[in-house]
């Protein structure tokens, strides 16, 4: 019994080692410009060449991994990019930025009903996404980020985020996948340029109402949209970003999408 119980401790260690030595393949980097400073992990390809472009793959965690320890924002998602098979299959350069804990992704403010949320698009970025954009723009004037196959995705806070950033800057992403967040519909609907999304909710979301996507969802449709795609899991609280992530589909759909001279909805 001893034996075993030694032997299923070795195994529970190992297997938590191994964990932390797959995030540990996340490079610790920070940007500092001016008084502002961002800290990101960021992951390159298993046989990474230098003299190459990859695709660029930019996840915006949610409000609960903000901070400044540069670590928390892996907690949901970093080992779905760090798995080997993911890496040899689609590999790119995939970045975690981590958003101090007094900012958010994108403006917004609350309603003075419960769960209400109110966007302004006119607003100017928050200085967290201004930071972002400027590490992507700098890999692709380093010539190691291919400009026609720039990726974005983020839960809750950084749904949020990826529709701000798709709204801001339309025709910058070949493709989103934007969980659990929410947006100004009529903004995001004239504003964004033609984009490939596979948006996810869960049907009993109680932090942000799947009611927000639902209204995106159809005003895209009626706009003519084609490549936009809503999973919407029923009995799924806010937490839908697990079900998210075991879609074996997700990320063979998002690799597939180029940015096109003159997309269409």
């Amino acid at each position: 019994m001893k034996r075993m119980i030694s032997s299923l401790l070795l195994l529970f260690i190992s297997s938590g080692l191994l964990r932390a030595q797959d995030l540990a393949s996340f490079e610790k980097q920070e940007l500092i410009s001016g008084k502002d400073t961002l800290r990101y992990r960021i992951l390159y390809p298993t046989e990474y060449r230098p003299e190459k472009k990859y695709p660029l793959i930019v996840f915006l965690h949610g409000s609960g991994e903000r901070g400044s320890d540069n670590e928390l924002q892996l907690k949901h998602g970093g080992k779905l990019f760090a798995r080997e098979d993911i890496r040899n299959n689609h590999p790119a350069i995939v970045i975690f930025p981590q958003c101090p804990k007094d900012s958010t992704w994108s403006r917004f403010k609350r309603g003075q009903k419960m769960n209400e949320w109110i966007y302004d698009a006119t607003l100017t970025a928050t200085t967290p996404a201004l930071l972002v954009k400027k590490i992507m723009d700098s890999l692709i004037n380093a010539g190691k980020a291919d400009k026609k196959r720039m990726y974005i995705g983020g839960l809750s806070l950084g749904g949020m985020g990826t529709y701000d950033m798709l709204v801001r800057y339309p025709g910058y992403f070949a493709a989103a996948f934007p969980i659990c967040g929410a947006t100004d519909v009529n903004a995001f609907v004239s504003q964004a340029g033609p984009v490939p999304m596979w948006i996810f909710h869960g049907a009993e979301d109680v932090v942000v109402p799947p009611s927000f996507n639902r209204e995106l969802y159809k005003g895209l449709m009626e706009k003519g949209a084609r490549h936009v795609k809503y999973t919407e899991y029923p009995g799924v609280n806010h937490n839908s970003w697990d079900n998210a992530f075991a879609e074996a589909d997700l990320l063979p759909w998002m690799m597939s999408k180029k940015k096109k001279k003159n997309p269409t909805w």
